[in-house]
């Protein structure tokens, strides 16, 4: 740019904002010349060559500056100014410059933009520029006027809550645990449409319309979600989990949430529950939740966050541990704790009569002696095979020892007891059969609660009647005891 002197009064120099007088009349010339050689877009024709915007900027001339100008960028004159115009605009200002001339290039009489000058000391400032070609001179462009108003704090502040949310998304969409931003602003008008009309327990109002909470469910907008949540439920993007929200909170889901509506109901706002969801790819997914209404959206809800962390492998690991606090590993049935516990309940809450089967498996020392105990293992693997496959709830079959077993049939007269021990030895006669070498074989004793008799004289009558076969069966020849098995099997 090059500088020329004007003379227009004190107003213009005294004026509280940043004021430029220019001429513009090269710029035109250069305009007009290019829409002669054809040039229709110039945004793409500064753009492919960006020398062309130094060469529109060299076509201004500088007529005069205010003193407000002169202080904002830190310039001891309008000469001292306009010789070093290439340090005020540089770097980030050329996109902006770019729109300017557009504007202009467009037949605009103004143009606006928010862009970046520097002091003279190298100061950075966000400037908001608007400039007019001033009325009359519209033919020649050659009195432009630009105001020049400094925005850096409000930019510096604009660009910091920027960065904070960029940030918050960061943490949002990087989170290792699954995130949900979500919309509860109908359910709250639901809920507040049945209080209106007088309902006051909620619990059983949504016993009665169990309609209610699969209403509510369905009134939920799903705003965001994380991209662990994607990786979770094996979804390929947001829009595919979405559309499948219905494969992921089903069967046990409404049981859930009709809790987590009572808690709304009762003002809880923050919540903390086991759930069960399901992926997309079927899996069961157990999920400890957390569902907070973030602040300031207490009115209506309209802002929810719901956190879930998988806690699936724990699950399996708890499951597991209660798995071996109640069974035998060798025999996957039930233990001696359990067996204990489970004839005392009966005992309190029956149904009664109670049946006792008490079994010892023949021969185990012998199979270890001869064998070894993989032997013998095996065999105790085998009773439980028949055992687990014959016994079920609301029966129970245990282990209570080494070799011997008991099994439970609550509400169970003598006769069902005859038939289950008829059933026992026709599955042993079936597992020998499957299996070749080791012959299976069992002493079996059942009794049958007479009223008012403690469960654990039944027992005793049980494992007496057993220990009575166990002395039939060692009291035979080897050759005996096979057939006797095989008898027994047989149910002769």
């Amino acid at each position: 740019m090059t500088c020329e002197p004007s003379t227009d009064g004190q107003l213009f120099d005294i004026a509280p904002v940043s004021l430029w007088e220019e001429d513009y009349s090269g710029l035109k010339d250069l305009f007009d010349g290019w829409r002669a050689a054809g040039v229709v877009d110039l945004e793409a024709y500064l753009r492919a060559d960006l020398s062309r915007v130094t060469l529109c900027s060299s076509h201004i001339r500088l007529l005069r500056v205010n003193r407000k100008t002169l202080a904002l960028l830190e310039a001891d004159d309008l000469d001292h100014l306009a010789a070093n115009l290439d340090q005020v605009f540089r770097d980030d200002m050329l996109d902006t410059h770019i729109a300017e001339l557009v504007q202009l290039w467009n037949g605009e009489t103004t143009f606006t933009s928010l862009t970046t000058n520097y002091t003279l000391t190298g100061r950075r400032l966000d400037i908001l520029l608007k400039g007019t070609i001033v009325p009359g001179h519209e033919a020649s462009w050659n009195r432009v006027l630009v105001a020049i108003e400094d925005v850096t704090e409000r930019e510096t502040a604009r660009r910091a809550l920027l960065r904070s949310e960029e940030y918050a998304r960061g943490l949002f969409h990087h989170s290792p645990i699954s995130l949900w931003v979500e919309d509860f602003s109908r359910v709250k008008s639901l809920i507040d449409e049945i209080r209106m009309i007088g309902i006051v327990d909620f619990r059983v109002f949504t016993d009665v319309h169990p309609e209610f909470v699969t209403r509510c469910m369905s009134e939920i907008r799903v705003i965001d979600v994380n991209r662990h949540t994607l990786e979770l439920f094996a979804a390929p993007d947001k829009t595919t989990l979405l559309k499948r929200l219905g494969d992921i909170f089903r069967d046990q889901m409404n049981r859930h949430f009709r809790e987590q509506l009572i808690d709304l109901w009762e003002g809880k706002l923050f919540q903390q529950r086991e759930v069960v969801n399901y992926a997309l790819d079927g899996r069961e997914l157990h999920l400890h939740l957390q569902f907070s209404v973030l602040p300031g959206h207490e009115r209506d809800w309209s802002l929810v966050q719901v956190a879930l962390t998988d806690i699936t492998a724990r699950k399996a690991a708890e499951a597991y541990l209660e798995f071996l606090g109640q069974h035998d590993v060798l025999t996957k049935l039930y233990n001696r704790a359990f067996y204990v516990d489970e004839l005392n309940r009966l005992q309190r809450n029956g149904p009664m009569p109670v049946t006792v089967i008490i079994l010892d498996l023949n021969g185990l020392k012998a199979a270890n002696d001869q064998w070894g105990h993989a032997a013998g293992d095996e065999l105790l693997r085998r009773v439980g095979e028949v055992l687990g496959k014959l016994v079920t709830q609301p029966h129970h079959a245990a282990r209570i020892g080494g070799d011997e077993f008991a099994v439970l049939l609550p509400g169970a007269d003598e006769q069902a007891a005859e038939k289950t021990v008829e059933d026992i030895r026709r599955l042993v006669e079936l597992n020998n059969q499957f299996y070749s070498g080791m012959v299976l074989s069992l002493s079996i004793g059942a009794a049958t609660s007479l009223p008012g008799e403690p469960l654990e004289d039944v027992v005793k009558r049980a494992d007496a009647r057993m220990y009575e076969e166990k002395h039939r069966f060692y009291g035979m020849t080897p050759r005996e005891r096979r057939r006797a098995a095989a008898h027994l099997g047989a149910g002769e």
